[in-house]
């Protein structure tokens, strides 16, 4: 199995083509979610879905590339002054409440942002060294919820050296 089947809960629309095409039931789980260990990676779930909230994703990610450094840093100065705009945005804003869409428009755009330019500058892509630190902190957490999420994770994501 080179793949296994994700799905997007935001977009799901539980139309539920999924249930019946899965030859393995992987998709009729309580959370929502598809359970990995079912799942066989055929696709079968993907391509009926009409929301498009199902995805194949690879197994095994692919190695981290390599980041010039100066590409590092330019991403970091401007991941820095999104999060500066942000602080003037909560400053601004604050005191209209009328500007409360806006506001949370222009809070979501910047934190995109900010998630992309770190990925981008290969902080937080999955398979990386930093994406396993964050994920063995999580690991030590006393929410039960969140420690079992982790380990999976851990367990699932090869980490590249």
């Amino acid at each position: 199995m080179k793949n296994h089947a994700y799905r997007n809960i935001k977009l799901c629309t539980k139309d539920c083509l999924c249930l019946f095409v899965c030859p393995t039931g992987a998709t009729d789980t309580e959370t929502g979610q598809i359970d990995f260990s079912k799942c066989i990676g055929c696709g079968a779930c993907a391509q009926a879905c009409p929301s498009r909230a199902i995805t194949m994703l690879p197994n095994i990610m692919p190695a981290q590339q390599n980041k010039d450094i100066e590409v590092i840093k330019q991403l970091f100065k401007i991941a820095d002054n999104k999060i500066e705009e942000i602080g003037i945005l909560k400053k601004t804003l604050n005191d209209h409440v009328e500007d409360e869409r806006l506001y949370k428009a222009l809070l979501h755009s910047n934190k995109v942002m900010i998630e992309d330019i770190m990925r981008e500058a290969g902080y937080m892509l999955p398979q990386s060294k930093n994406t396993a630190a964050l994920l063995q902190t999580l690991a030590c957490s006393n929410d039960a919820y969140v420690k079992n999420i982790a380990n999976k994770l851990i367990n699932l994501i090869n980490v590249n050296e």
